[in-house]
């Protein structure tokens, strides 16, 4: 492979693609009670879902700038060229970090050659976009082929969320406590998106569950401009619920007649903010 693709744990890639596409992954740091874990290698999503059931609070941190001056420098002595794509710097400051230290890099090896790209993603809309460069760099593609990929990726990528409970927005400032409250009385599920600057905004309030659902597959045909999504790879990811994502998959099939999916688990460095019970759709409109 003569590009190496670099990502971080947000963008909550199954494992099988990881190891297929050879992708390397730098963990976000998940915190419960001082002390600090890995998402997806010293804690599980799992773990992460079932403490928040249980009222246990959870903070997570950015991949620290040390990591990638460490990362960076491994690949740089190999003479090696690297992709490095980051969550959204409008969800984390990881994005920041790894541009600090492809700068301390590139004046100790000023020949490195070192690209940080700003997802302006999250979760699997995140995850597509590092497969679809990973998957380029495994058939031999030129790094400015890739690049190009992944810049029509991001400027076309569709995300759409919701959330179980509005308690752990409350918790990471997405929402007031009042609204908070008052969403819990009335069984209100929010309809969140990342915008195109990368920003996670709420921007629709639906009530009940079943109805929030065959609500994301509405937004897919207001957004289509004509997009023929039968054809398309369509990505859901859960906060420990699949049989919610399975529902959404089958009203989208039913719909669109889509055929291709990637579902996978929210990781903890999302997950923590997001909670149990969170749904998230991804998909392309060009």
């Amino acid at each position: 492979m003569s590009v190496k693709i670099l990502s971080d744990s947000g963008c909550d890639l199954p494992i099988d693609i990881i190891n297929e596409y050879d992708i390397d992954i730098l963990p976000i740091a998940v915190i419960k009670d001082e002390k600090e874990y890995l998402d997806q290698e010293t804690i599980t999503p799992k773990e992460v879902y079932d403490g928040m059931r249980n009222g246990e609070i959870f903070k997570t941190a950015q991949v620290s700038l040390l990591s990638f001056v460490n990362k960076f420098e491994e690949y740089a002595k190999n003479n090696k060229s690297v992709i490095y794509l980051s969550l959204s710097s409008g969800i984390s400051g990881t994005y920041q970090s790894a541009v600090l230290a492809e700068q301390e890099i590139k004046e100790r090896f000023p020949e490195s050659d070192i690209t940080v790209i700003d997802s302006k993603a999250a979760s699997l809309g995140f995850g597509l976009i590092v497969y679809e460069a990973a998957r380029l760099a495994k058939a031999g593609e030129t790094k400015d082929v890739i690049i190009k990929s992944i810049n029509t990726y991001i400027e076309n990528i569709e995300q759409i969320f919701t959330v179980d409970n509005l308690e752990y927005l409350y918790r990471g400032g997405r929402v007031t406590k009042t609204a908070a409250f008052v969403g819990g009385l009335l069984n209100i599920k929010p309809i969140l998106e990342v915008t195109k600057e990368g920003k996670l905004v709420p921007f629709e309030k639906i009530r009940g569950r079943s109805k929030v659902l065959k609500r994301m597959v509405e937004i897919m045909k207001e957004r289509s401009r004509g997009e023929d999504y039968s054809d398309q790879l369509i990505a859901i990811s859960h906060g420990d619920d699949l049989e919610a994502a399975e529902k959404l998959k089958s009203i989208i099939e039913e719909t669109y007649g889509t055929k291709k999916f990637l579902i996978n688990t929210i990781g903890a460095g999302i997950g923590a903010h997001s909670g149990p019970g969170t749904i998230a759709l991804f998909f392309l409109c060009k």
